[in-house]
């Protein structure tokens, strides 16, 4: 896969502006130090350098700043694309930096996004760049794709200028509180230190090419801020990572935590933080901070395997019927994590705990049920023409409700339902794909468990799509018991080019 260039887009600043510009990565560059539990139970730190200087040593990506990033730009003939690059479009606002400083505004930070990038096409050759963004970052590069290409380049397709969009935390359907909403929500919306551009009014400005604004400059109703469409940009190539911890977000006495509520990363809630029909990653991180997504090795591994992965697998849960229960009414939920073999951190964790289970049955009967996906590389497997590797946990909760409140007579906080591990191999072979799967109950240990110790045929795959394999994998009986005959974990893997 060919290397492009990588530009960084950073989130909101409001009065930080000068603390932001003085950093001459913009904050990107900074790792963390958290505590894990070793061998004995002693803590012991779990140093992590950061995602830029990973991305030079794992990637092999160089940042080109020299001085002046801009300047280097303008004045070196050809720079290499596997180069990594950041939007420094707070520089104009910063009375450190200028004589006249600027006031911000997200449509210029976009425009000046896309001079970055028709600058980058033209001294690199590559055809397109990835745009890697944290919080308002996002919204700044989808008004790029969204509003400022269709206008600035009429005829021409974000896909010409853009290959890839990840983002952290971003607040695709603005900022909302559950706490003083009615008060916060006004002083968002009046502009207060640049806030207003997490409210819908704005963000229907900045999301909407110039041609569909309507004319009183209203946003219509039920108009939904996060919602993108292929036609703008094809969603397969957005991931967006929400975070699920709001108590470790550094805002003062926790208050910003408090406002959003905890179904949150401290900022930003949950079902805020992604596009509708994007890829969407959940870990246990907060927005920002010592513990923070940026700064994390969760964050950092699904990025970079977003951007490289040759393979993507999605896992579902289909054929499922809710199971008969008499006189209660019992509502079903589903627990998922999901880790890569050579990876220290769980990758993707949605669990009740941290607000966010799969609510089972809340669609028409029959639906799919998302549960994961995950981008792997063939070419990192530990040995060579070793599968790549990964697991995915699935718990199964019943919470009893009788005349609309919870019942507790028979319950055991926390206790499964149905609890096991489905590991599942996927190697590149003669170009189709060779997929072993097993449940650790029929194994016993993960760690030590190869295909041809127990003999495991390939599965079938069916090829519906060039590119594209899907199988079908049956639950163990005590699933079953809960979900039906018919219940089937769906995999569906697709080569990436």
């Amino acid at each position: 896969m060919a290397k492009l260039p990588i530009v960084y887009v950073r989130g909101f600043a409001g009065s930080g502006i000068e603390q932001a510009v003085a950093d001459p990565l913009y904050g990107f560059n900074e790792g963390s130090v958290h505590v894990r539990v070793g061998a004995g139970g002693d803590p012991i730190f779990y140093q992590f350098e950061g995602p830029l200087l990973r991305l030079h040593q794992d990637g092999g990506y160089e940042t080109f700043v020299h001085g002046d990033q801009m300047a280097y730009l303008r004045r070196e003939p050809k720079v290499d694309p596997a180069s990594i690059w950041i939007h420094r479009f707070y520089d104009v606002s910063a009375s450190s930096l200028s004589k006249d400083p600027k006031e911000f505004r997200l449509e210029k930070a976009a425009e000046d996004l896309l001079d970055l990038i028709e600058l980058l096409q033209a001294k690199t050759r590559a055809p397109r760049v990835h745009l890697v963004a944290h919080s308002m970052g996002g919204l700044i590069c989808r008004c790029l794709i969204q509003k400022i290409i269709p206008d600035r380049r009429p005829g021409r397709k974000a896909t010409e200028f853009v290959d890839r969009l990840f983002t952290y935390g971003t607040p695709h359907r603005g900022i909302a509180f559950d706490l003083g909403s009615h008060i916060l929500g006004w002083l968002r919306d009046a502009g207060v230190e640049g806030a207003d551009v997490f409210g819908a009014d704005r963000m229907y400005e900045y999301l909407t090419p110039a041609q569909r604004l309507r004319t009183d400059g209203e946003c219509p109703e039920g108009w939904d801020p996060a919602r993108m469409t292929d036609a703008e940009f094809p969603l397969d190539r957005i991931c967006c990572l929400v975070g699920t911890d709001p108590e470790d977000y550094p805002t003062a006495h926790g208050l910003s935590a408090l406002a959003v509520g905890p179904r949150s990363d401290g900022l930003v809630q949950i079902e805020n933080a992604y596009v509708p029909g994007a890829h969407r990653i959940v870990v246990h991180r907060s927005h920002s901070g010592p513990y923070g997504l940026v700064n994390s090795e969760e964050g950092y591994q699904n990025l970079q395997r977003f951007l490289f992965g040759d393979l993507q697998v999605r896992a579902e849960l289909v054929g499922h019927r809710r199971p008969p229960e008499q006189d209660l009414d019992v509502v079903w939920q589903a627990e998922v994590r999901l880790s890569v073999r050579g990876v220290p951190v769980i990758q993707h964790e949605q669990t009740a705990g941290h607000w966010c289970p799969i609510q089972l049955f809340d669609g028409p009967d029959g639906q799919p049920e998302p549960l994961a996906v995950t981008f792997l590389r063939s070419d990192r497997t530990p040995e060579k023409d070793q599968a790549a590797r990964f697991s995915l946990q699935l718990r199964l909760l019943s919470l009893r409700q009788r005349d609309g409140h919870l019942v507790f007579d028979h319950h055991l906080e926390h206790a499964a339902d149905f609890d096991d591990t489905l590991i599942v191999d996927v190697r590149p072979c003669d170009g189709r794909l060779r997929v072993w799967t097993t449940w650790n109950s029929a194994i016993g240990r993960i760690a030590t468990y190869r295909p041809q110790d127990l003999d495991a045929p390939t599965l079938p795959m069916d090829n519906p799509v060039r590119g594209t394999w899907i199988v079908h994998l049956p639950l163990p009986p005590a699933a079953e018991k809960i979900l039906g005959n018919d219940a089937r974990i769906k995999l569906t893997a697709i080569r990436r080019t």
